[in-house]
């Protein structure tokens, strides 16, 4: 696997390393290096060494630098001159590059490739509202994904299907939208779905090329059921609670494997583990999913080892007991 090192002025690659290990999980063969307002050149020179040297692959080796032509650059690119066959810099780092750059080395060998992929990404994570205010080639770009994906005949396919409290946020509009790369992001609630806010909120938050839409559980079953508006689509669906996913899929929403990533904790609820937060009723609700046939899928993102729900549910059960 390619190792990647984050390079910057200051604390802001430590920052964002954290945020991207938010957002797609912890990674291995990844190191910040920052270069502090005390030191100097030679200093995030051996800095930069020790991190190399700590890779259980060097050969393959990304460097994600802030400023082109700083000194955390310029350092980087006089140790890349004796590896530039094999290593690779991109510059201008921010998030979205970063995300893409840790989804992309799960299907990509070699820096060069994860380099020259990332940057179009990159670009694509700069936008800006009101929406006027983006130059005319930029809107035009961003409007013709979804144009692309419209109107196609088929069935609809469920590329993944997750309960998570947060609904769409940074873990699904990055790590998961890569693995499943959808055509539609669907939020299925009732409660969502009459908050105008919050819905706009939502469509907003989709990634770039991907329409995001919030829908009414009725209206769920009835597209499950003739799904001639999204025919040809793979669509990513997000539920908001174990319940509306029972109601949905009880009404004929097809979904075989239900994804468990995150559970707000709120009154009566408990929380066995850092995620997933438990009423009596989740826990009812679940045992009814499974008695079904639903397949649970407990992950936070998809480079997570898949969590047993059923051992999860114990623990929540015993907590809520002793409650009583």
């Amino acid at each position: 696997m390619v190792s990647i090192i984050i390079a910057s002025h200051g604390e802001f690659a430590k920052g964002i390393f954290q945020s991207g290990s938010m957002i797609f999980g912890e990674q291995e063969n990844v190191q910040p290096v920052t270069l502090m307002p005390s030191e100097g050149p030679d200093d995030i020179k051996a800095k930069l060494e020790k991190a190399i040297a700590s890779f259980d692959d060097q050969e393959q080796v990304l460097f994600l630098v802030d400023l082109w032509g700083g000194t955390p650059f310029n350092q980087v690119n006089g140790l890349f001159e004796a590896h530039k066959d094999k290593w690779a810099i991109v510059a201008g780092l921010n998030l979205p590059m970063l995300i893409e750059a840790y989804a992309s080395r799960l299907s990509m060998n070699s820096a060069h490739e994860i380099a020259s992929h990332i940057i179009e990404t990159a670009k694509d994570g700069v936008k800006v509202r009101p929406e006027e205010l983006a130059p005319k080639e930029t809107k035009a770009a961003a409007a013709a994904p979804a144009a692309n994906n419209a109107g196609r005949p088929g069935q609809m396919e469920y590329g993944l299907a997750r309960i998570d409290s947060r609904l769409l946020h940074g873990q699904v509009a990055t790590a998961w939208s890569k693995t499943v790369n959808p055509t539609r992001i669907i939020v299925v609630s009732d409660n969502v779905a009459k908050d105008e806010l919050r819905s706009s909120m939502i469509k907003q938050a989709a990634p770039a090329g991907i329409k995001a839409h919030v829908i009414p559980i009725k209206q769920m079953i009835k597209i499950a059921k003739d799904d001639k508006h999204f025919g040809g689509q793979k669509v990513l669906v997000l539920f908001e609670t174990p319940e509306d996913a029972y109601t949905a899929i009880k009404g004929g929403v097809p979904i075989k494997t239900l994804n468990i990533g995150s559970m707000a904790h709120s009154v009566g609820k408990v929380q066995p583990n850092k995620v997933l937060a438990f009423s009596q009723e989740d826990i009812d609700t679940y045992k009814k999913l499974e008695d079904m046939g639903v397949e649970m899928d407990v992950r936070k993102v998809p480079t997570d080892s898949k969590d047993n729900l059923d051992n999860i549910m114990k623990k929540a059960q015993n907590m809520l007991n002793e409650q009583k």
